[in-house]
């Protein structure tokens, strides 16, 4: 009799439905998740080539696409930003935005290890990666943590942490305030929903202090959040923050 398959590590918050849902994809054999071929992995050659084209250049804020000749979006020039870039590995548009919906909302959990595997090859790729001093992922508000089992926030940084080789921490800032989805608000709406949302743990400034952060979280829309969070680690005595976020989302 083969041995049996161990299980993942999971977070102590999980819930019972989703360790139901993560221990039967243990059992079952890998299958691609864009095409279901058995692929031995997440995502087969197939798809990889197919639809992880080689992007265009992005501004360095906000990364978004743009021409060629250009680093920065006007808008990012007109406005002031907390955050000093934006690191993406694609774009937030079909049939890669399941790869977060699966793990968002399906606790497919292997698919945070591919994530931060394309991540980390978009950040090398860069002529000069601003290397981070340490990776903070976007806390979740506890109400959202119980529901959901666990943050994907997290789950993408410790494998991106162990990619890059740069140290992940959870224990620097949390979420003071439980926030409404911003995907469900007027852009104007989005700023004022995380305004005061997160704040610097007790103790956390001098780790904090003089130092290069790395936000890591699955998908960037407006950039509200991040720039709140970049915001409150910057008052906390970051003296920089990069975001390292999976998916972009696109202007309609």
């Amino acid at each position: 009799m083969s041995p049996r398959p161990p299980l993942r590590r999971i977070s102590p918050a999980m819930t019972l439905s989703a360790l139901s849902r993560l221990w039967w994809r243990t059992l079952l054999p890998a299958s691609c998740t864009l095409c279901g071929s058995d692929a031995g992995d997440a995502l087969c050659q197939h798809c990889r080539q197919r639809h992880l084209r080689r992007e265009t250049p992005r501004c360095t804020c906000c990364a978004l696409p743009l021409p060629d000749t250009i680093r920065q979006c006007a808008k990012c020039m007109a406005k002031s930003c907390s955050f000093e870039a934006t690191i993406v590995a694609v774009d937030y548009a079909a049939p890669l935005d399941q790869l977060v919906l699966g793990l968002k909302f399906g606790a497919q959990l292997d698919l945070a290890a591919l994530m931060a595997r394309l991540l980390a090859e978009a950040a090398r790729a860069l002529p000069a990666f601003p290397r981070p001093a340490l990776l903070v992922p976007v806390p979740l508000g506890r109400q959202r943590l119980i529901q959901r089992g666990f943050n994907q926030a997290l789950e993408i940084a410790r494998p991106l942490g162990r990619a890059l080789d740069i140290p992940v921490t959870s224990r620097l800032v949390t979420r003071v305030r439980e926030t409404g989805a911003q995907s469900l608000l007027h852009p104007d709406a989005r700023r004022r929903n995380v305004a005061g949302a997160f704040a610097v743990l007790p103790g956390a400034s001098a780790a904090l202090y003089g130092r290069h952060i790395g936000v890591v979280d699955d998908v960037m829309t407006t950039g509200e959040t991040l720039d709140a969070l970049a915001s409150t680690l910057c008052a906390g005595g970051a003296a920089s923050v990069t975001n390292f976020v999976f998916a972009r989302t696109l202007p309609n």
